[in-house]
């Protein structure tokens, strides 16, 4: 038995569980992504000690670390933060990073779907930039107008992005994909 397959496959049910949420609901619950994480971290001490353990917080830490810097500008959702917390408990920092990087490139195509079938990919490009030239003389805190606060802010389930970076990570494990 393959112990970093088997933890991934548990991550991997967790994400999809939270994007099939998220789709409907628009929200990653705390029922699902705190007992998530919690047993993300028991697994990992029970499969692989004390550096399960480390492993299982350093994966935890980096994965929400990363995202948490979104939410405190209002471009994510707190659910989204957990959710990618709680995967990283369960795989560690090196997957959890490939994770972050797949998810990252998922979103990113997954926006851009979502803005040509809303018919705003012009003001979504435009929002962006205003976006990037905020924080970059603004720093860390939320744009004034372009956050999850606007009601008429264009929302997209990025649990689905998240269940796809996860999905990935898993599949470049697999030792017959090698």
């Amino acid at each position: 038995m393959n112990t970093e397959l088997v933890l991934g496959a548990d991550a991997l049910a967790i994400a999809v569980v939270g994007a099939t949420v998220d789709v409907r609901q628009q929200r990653i619950p705390n029922w699902l992504t705190y007992p998530g994480l919690l047993l993300g971290i028991i697994l990992r001490f029970a499969f692989l000690g004390w550096h399960g353990l480390t492993t299982a917080l350093g994966g935890a830490l980096l994965a929400g670390g990363i995202v948490l810097l979104f939410y405190l500008v209002r471009a994510m959702g707190a659910g989204d933060v957990k959710l990618l917390a709680a995967v990283g408990s369960f795989v560690g920092p090196r997957q959890a990073f490939v994770i972050l990087l797949a998810t990252a490139i998922a979103g990113g195509i997954l926006a851009l779907v979502y803005a040509l079938l809303r018919r705003r990919l012009w003001l979504t490009l435009k929002n962006l930039g205003s976006v990037v030239a905020f924080h970059s003389w603004g720093g860390i805190k939320a744009h004034p107008n372009l956050n999850l606060d606007n009601p008429s802010a264009l929302r997209m389930p990025y649990g689905l992005a998240i269940a796809t970076g996860t999905l990935y990570a898993l599949v470049m494990k697999m030792p017959w994909w090698r």
